[in-house]
């Protein structure tokens, strides 16, 4: 008699002998698998509470730009609408209370502007032409009126006068600059006199008001975050975030002002040295909820999440007793509840806090998390998350965390082509005893039998952290789908983990935050699968100075990658533009702490350089200016270290442009593989 197999076992292994068939039919991931992910942003709840607007990117490498469209989905789940089809960027979608209208900006026709687009018939209405575009659109309550901002000359009266401006400047032959004052370029453009200003604009066509004139800027330049100004619900006044002090590049202030809908005068409401941003009224109109530092000059100090009554005109904490710095914010339409995203060891939470009172609760952890908005009747949560895994989807949940559903899908057919190495969260133990924690990604198709060559991955900031997110720039997966363990420590410095611990690398940039990844190394050193002779870093900013660094105190490593890297911190100092970092770094100027410049310049120790290393820079980077690169480059060469230097001339401090980022994941991959492979 033969023996029978019972069902659930035959079940498996039709599963597993399926799961594996599957496996093999799937791919490591490619530039050309990268490029195609569509990336998925800004979703808005309409009032009504029935649906969710967002932005779709695509990028197109031949065309070697990128076009997106404005998308809508139920709320209570089903297909997705695509609103728009240009092929340039639409984005930025905000409804109009009625939530009939999308306003989104479009430069579809040259310069950004607003139009208005009627959701049921999908007509959209071009409602401005101000010459110097428009971002960062905001409806007023009142459904006639929206707020949006413009880079403008602050001695122009009017449009005609900066269009007069910027023709000249464009038909010139003469491309000469003149300045007079610090802050002349920003991130990687140049200010050539302008400064961003607050307008409103009526649903009527009517000519913009510039409701914050003069020489400053309102709101202050920001990479990214919640936006830095906002209605109150009756829809009478404008509150808005705005630097005043007089040498900007050494400022991290921001102040919040208030300013009449009917005209007026500016008024000033928080008297904090340091910053004061991102303001949401509450909906009874009561409070407005805002973001502070307490530190003047620090701009990685921890946010905390402020109540401003508007009754007493005094401010409050509501997260004094949180040690994490608070992200976007939301409030239920009660008034009562606040939430917020923060990140938190490796990944983005979300928190939710009494306005009355009480510690922060932990809505939804161990995921990363943002954008959060709370549904008109109080009762869903809808946001983005992605992890290290998939990229960018919007979800939905109750308000307490449970039932969480995904809205959108948008890359589930690129994605069940790829086989994606596993992601693993790691503590080990650094300086005096301290958990430091990392990310280690495997190679697709991993063989735990192997020995694989390693990557060290070191984040910039230098206040930042590996999170389990899904980055485009330095993605995990494109390092270990050429056969490579991937390490990417959290040390000193990394933010999430505690403000002490973000704290203590400045005025130490190669103290403990070094002996924390090198014994980081060790740990991977010792993992049965990884060969440590065979081990490389790379890092880009902050990450490029400690692979700097690694260049004159550690020859661990078989090959380095050092992109956009500090590696003489004088000549840094002289022509970086926020000169508040480097003051707050190394405690003083060049001239005021000469040995603390000195101590922590990888320029000090080039008669110890001898690792092979690619040089990386982009000549439009005014953060750390390429000729850091340049002095680097000349000291290897004279030292007859192997080097080769990838120079992008239309590239800033992040490689943008879809071939350029082909070229960069090819040239930074092909280095690796010559010395460790």
């Amino acid at each position: 008699m033969k023996p029978s197999i019972a069902v659930p076992h035959l079940l498996c292994l039709f599963v597993m002998l399926a799961a594996a068939a599957l496996a093999q039919g799937r791919r490591p991931i490619g530039f050309d698998d990268l490029i195609s992910l569509s990336r998925v942003s800004d979703p808005q709840i309409s009032p009504d509470g029935k649906w969710v607007a967002y932005t779709v990117t695509r990028y197109d490498k031949a065309k070697n730009a990128g076009d997106s469209d404005i998308w809508i989905v139920p709320v209570a789940g089903g297909t997705p609408r695509q609103l728009t089809r240009s092929e340039k960027r639409d984005n930025n979608p905000r409804w109009c209370p009625d939530s009939k209208t999308l306003a989104f900006i479009s430069n579809r026709e040259g310069s950004p502007q607003i139009y208005l687009l009627d959701v049921t018939s999908g007509e959209a209405r071009k409602l401005t032409s101000i010459s110097t575009g428009a971002d960062g659109i905001i409806w007023c309550p009142d459904g006639k009126h929206l707020a949006f901002i413009s880079e403008v000359y602050p001695d122009c009266r009017d449009d005609a006068c900066n269009k007069s401006r910027n023709d000249a400047a464009e038909g010139s032959k003469v491309k000469a600059k003149i300045f007079d004052r610090l802050l002349y370029r920003h991130w990687m453009s140049w200010k050539d006199g302008k400064r961003t200003h607050l307008f409103v604009v009526s649903t009527d066509g009517s000519v913009p008001r510039d409701v914050t004139p003069g020489d400053y800027d309102a709101p202050p330049f920001s990479l990214g975050g919640p936006l830095d100004y906002a209605f109150s619900p009756d829809g009478k006044e404008l509150c808005f975030a705005r630097n005043t002090d007089r040498v900007e590049a050494m400022s991290t202030n921001g102040d919040l002002w208030v300013v009449p809908m009917a005209g007026g005068e500016p008024r000033k409401i928080t008297p904090n040295p340091a910053y004061d941003g991102s303001p949401s009224y509450s909906p009874d109109g009561k409070f407005i909820a805002y973001r502070a530092q307490r530190r003047p000059g620090f701009e990685a100090d921890r946010f905390e999440l402020m109540l401003y009554d508007r009754d007493s005109n005094t401010s409050r904490s509501l997260t004094s007793a949180l040690d994490r710095s608070v992200g976007g914010i939301s409030w239920a339409p009660d008034s009562k509840t606040v939430f917020f995203v923060a990140g938190d060891e490796g990944y983005s939470s979300i928190f939710k806090t009494g306005a009355g009172g009480g510690s922060p609760i932990r809505v939804l952890e161990k995921s990363f998390n943002d954008d959060v908005q709370v549904s008109p009747d109080g009762k869903l949560l809808v946001f983005t998350r992605q992890s290290a895994l998939r990229p960018i989807e919007i979800f939905r949940a109750d308000a307490d965390g449970q039932n969480v559903l995904p809205l959108t899908a948008v890359n589930s057919t690129v994605l069940d082509k790829l086989e994606i190495g596993a992601v693993e969260s790691v503590r080990y133990e650094g300086v005096a005893g301290a958990k430091v924690h990392a990310w280690i990604v495997k190679p697709p198709r991993f063989d735990p039998g192997r020995k694989w060559p390693a990557i060290v991955l070191v984040h910039g900031g230098p206040q930042s952290a590996w999170n389990d997110n899904f980055s485009y720039r330095w993605n995990y997966h494109m390092f270990a789908s050429r056969g490579y363990v991937v390490f990417a420590p959290n040390p000193r410095g990394s933010t999430g983990f505690g403000q002490q611990f973000t704290d203590e690398i400045s005025g130490d940039w190669g103290g403990k935050v070094f002996e924390d990844i090198m014994k980081g190394v060790d740990h991977l050193a010792k993992l049965p699968y990884v060969d440590s002779t065979r081990i490389s870093a790379a890092g880009a900013s902050y990450g490029g100075y400690m692979v700097n660094w690694f260049q004159g105190h550690t020859d661990r490593f078989k090959c380095l990658v050092s992109h956009d890297g500090v590696y003489n911190t004088v000549s840094m100092f002289g022509s970086t533009e926020e000169l508040w970092f480097p003051d707050w770094e190394f405690k003083g100027k060049p001239w005021t702490n000469p040995e603390l410049y000195a101590r922590w310049s990888p320029s000090s120790f080039v008669k110890h350089f001898k690792t092979p290393m690619l040089l990386i820079h982009g000549e439009l980077d005014y953060r750390v200016p390429v000729a850091e690169g340049f002095q680097l480059f000349t000291a290897l060469q004279l030292m007859k270290v192997p080097s080769k230097f990838l120079y992008f001339p239309d590239e800033g401090h992040w490689v943008l442009k879809p071939q350029n980022s082909e070229l960069w994941y090819k040239t930074v991959l092909d280095w690796i593989d010559q010395w460790t492979k």
